[in-house]
């Protein structure tokens, strides 16, 4: 009886799983993937895309399996900071974008004044985004959003994206042949998402278009507009690094644990000169992306505001110390930790699991070590009398695994 019984649960449970992963299956095929296409397609004809570019760019769209790798793998979730940061904020990079400050003065000044975001954070931006302007990305925009858009990972975000792209075409702000960019579909000199581009995108060169590949004011306004648009606030900056003091609770770390910067002032903590930190009554949190010997960052309301570009903190660092570098501002105090825990999606997903078995609430088991999951290391670290700075090395990954097996 109890054989039957096992034999039919295991009929059931396949059949689950069958029922899953047919309809992946079909959308990862040539079949699938053109029903899809005809999908997009109607939906754009219901939002009043006209007849002759869908059917014009549908024609010559093609599905891209090197995008669904590339969506697996974003370095902002599988590098360390250090291996992230190094490369990107680079002297070449600092000296480059301090000259074209002086070259372009007069148009960032006009900028600041019109939009209240200063030049040296729009140049950041178009720094990191495309090298200012040297490398767009030659992925045909449609292929990797139609791709991205019939790939049931985030099917609803790129579909939108898909169908907003092609609201562009139609509008005649570009050639479809020349809409070409990054994996993900971002366009022009500051790799606006199509949807970002359709609401934000101005012009800035008063010739009547809005020209994110051949006009720079065009650029640069529309990155100032996105940005006031999502919160800037011109009085403050990014962030800075900071110094932490001896003994410093580093469960306290983390954006999800910001405090005024008064009391930030008060647990000891001041410039990295040792000098009082300005007595202001905002919020701020502390970021340790290398952990307890890395470097420390005091992040304010504007570091935000740069995750609402690029929901990743390395990023959003790495934004306002390019910024502060063009404007001056000298290296880091403390390098970034050179040669840590290697990120593989296999082995944060494995370090999820355990971190739920154990009872820490890591997210989504997904693989990407995110900020719920350094959260959930980091609680881990507390209870296990660790310093709890939620930073991925061989040693937190070891402490974990041999309290899971413990369970």
């Amino acid at each position: 009886m109890l054989k039957k019984f096992n034999r039919g649960f295991q009929i059931i449970v396949l059949a689950a799983l069958l029922s899953f992963l047919l309809p992946v299956f079909a959308q990862n095929s040539d079949e699938g993937f053109e029903t899809c296409l005809a999908e997009l397609g109607q939906r754009a004809s219901n939002e009043g895309v006209d007849a002759a570019t869908i059917t014009s760019v549908l024609k010559d769209t093609k599905r891209l399996q090197r995008v669904v790798k590339l969506d697996r793998s974003q370095p902002e979730f599988t590098k360390t900071f250090a291996d992230y940061y190094v490369p990107r904020v680079t002297q070449g990079r600092v000296k480059q974008g301090r000259e074209l400050y002086v070259q372009h003065r007069d148009l960032l000044n006009r900028l600041q004044r019109e939009y209240g975001v200063p030049g040296h954070y729009l140049l950041a931006f178009w720094g990191l985004e495309t090298n200012y302007g040297s490398f767009f990305g030659q992925i045909p925009t449609m292929d990797a959003l139609a791709t991205l858009a019939c790939d049931q990972r985030r099917s609803t975000f790129f579909s939108h994206e898909f169908l907003s792209a092609l609201k562009i075409i139609a509008a005649g702000d570009i050639e479809q042949t020349q809409m070409r960019g990054s994996w993900a579909g971002a366009i022009g000199n500051m790799q606006f998402l199509p949807s970002v581009f359709i609401k934000y995108a101005v012009d800035g060169d008063g010739d009547g278009l809005r020209d994110f590949w051949g006009s720079l004011p065009d650029s640069l306004a529309s990155a100032a507009n996105f940005l006031r648009g999502i919160g800037w606030r011109t009085e403050l900056r990014w962030g800075r690094e900071v110094r932490l003091p001896d003994g410093f609770d580093y469960s306290l770390s983390g954006r999800d644990r910001g405090q005024t910067l008064e009391e930030w002032v008060r647990l000891g903590i001041t410039d990295v000169y040792g000098a009082p930190l300005p007595q202001r009554d905002i919020q701020a949190a502390v970021l340790v992306p290398s952990g307890h010997r890395g470097p420390a960052f005091l992040t304010y309301e504007n570091f935000d505001v740069i995750m609402r570009w690029n929901r990743s903190e390395y990023y959003a660092i790495s934004i306002g110390r390019l910024a502060d570098r063009i404007a001056g501002g000298g290296r880091l105090t403390r390098d970034a930790i050179i040669g840590g825990e290697p990120i593989t999606i296999d082995k944060v997903q494995r370090l999820q699991e355990d971190l739920f078995l154990l009872g820490f609430d890591a997210g989504e088991v997904d693989g990407i070590f995110g900020p719920a999951t350094r959260r959930a290391l980091s609680n881990f670290q507390n209870a296990n009398d660790m310093i709890a700075d939620g930073y991925l090395n061989a040693e937190a990954l070891q402490a974990v695994r041999n309290s899971a097996a413990t369970m």
